[in-house]
């Protein structure tokens, strides 16, 4: 059992759950109906993403073990090892892209496999190199909805497509940030530059707050470009979106007092919950 428990950490099946759930998202709103259809594109992604997710615990083993935070992942702590770890996420990639290719076609498959080359190959890189890497690296949670879409029959072209993908794409980072004014300093000694150390926390707090606007506007684009149809869930956004900002106001304030970036983190995931749920009943309202 501890070993199972060493796999799924490696393969950080909480976040790649959520992931599989905004493939089931996209492929509700791709094609409007809960069938079938969905269990393979949204088992393949999971898997990918877990072999992708082994993958970037392989590249990152020797700065992980410098953090606190990570210093008793899977590898560093020698629970599993390199090889071991390897071998894994191939087996889950592969697992993962066949799956897609069996029951969404070519497209889906090729969508799969590039989420993994633009986290593994573009993204994980760029962290060492820039502290501003979240913004291409959250191209990546764009990708799984539109595997979702194309998966039930939709067309990459639609523009309704790229707008619930802005969405998935947007939230991303001041998700990323507030997790930074936690953990920057870490990042900072693990060798990875941090925006800890590009401006102060009143300013990160403040250009967080400029993210929060925007992904409550990319959420409310997603019923005035007619991603969503029922008046209900746009109800519903328009309530989430004025929750967000008005929940992250505080970060604007100019006292200094208890901040809790955690605390704000799981506000956001919070949001995107809700966002989810909405999206993937609108076709049944």
């Amino acid at each position: 059992m501890p070993l199972i428990n060493s796999y799924l950490e490696l393969g950080k099946v909480k976040i790649t759950f959520a992931v599989a759930l905004t493939t089931i998202t996209g492929y509700l709103l791709g094609g409007g109906s809960f069938d079938s259809g969905l269990i393979l594109p949204t088992l393949g992604i999971f898997l990918l993403a877990c072999g992708s997710s082994a993958i970037n615990h392989y590249q990152e083993r020797e700065r992980d073990a410098l953090m606190e935070r990570t210093r008793h992942r899977p590898i560093p702590s020698g629970r599993i090892s390199p090889g071991a770890a390897l071998a894994f996420a191939f087996l889950m990639s592969m697992a993962g892209s066949g799956l897609l290719y069996i029951g969404s076609g070519i497209l889906a498959m090729q969508l799969g496999i590039l989420a993994l080359i633009w986290y593994n190959v573009i993204y994980t890189p760029l962290k060492k190199k820039s502290a501003f890497a979240v913004v291409p690296g959250a191209v990546i949670g764009a990708i799984p909805p539109l595997v979702g879409w194309v998966a039930a029959g939709g067309s990459l072209t639609d523009p309704r497509a790229m707008f619930m993908a802005f969405f998935f794409f947007i939230w991303q980072v001041p998700h990323f940030w507030l997790l930074m004014l936690k953990y920057g300093e870490e990042y900072t000694k693990a060798g990875y530059p941090s925006i800890t150390s590009v401006y102060s926390s009143r300013q990160i707090k403040h250009i967080t707050f400029i993210w929060i606007l925007a992904t409550a506007v990319s959420t409310l684009m997603l019923p005035a470009f007619n991603v969503v149809e029922s008046w209900v869930v746009m109800g519903g956004l328009l309530i989430s979106s004025m929750w967000l900002v008005g929940q992250f106001t505080r970060l604007l304030s100019l006292k200094e007092m208890p901040f809790s970036p955690i605390r704000y983190f799981m506000k956001i995931n919070y949001f995107v919950l809700a966002v989810i749920i909405f999206l993937s009943i609108d076709r049944f309202i």
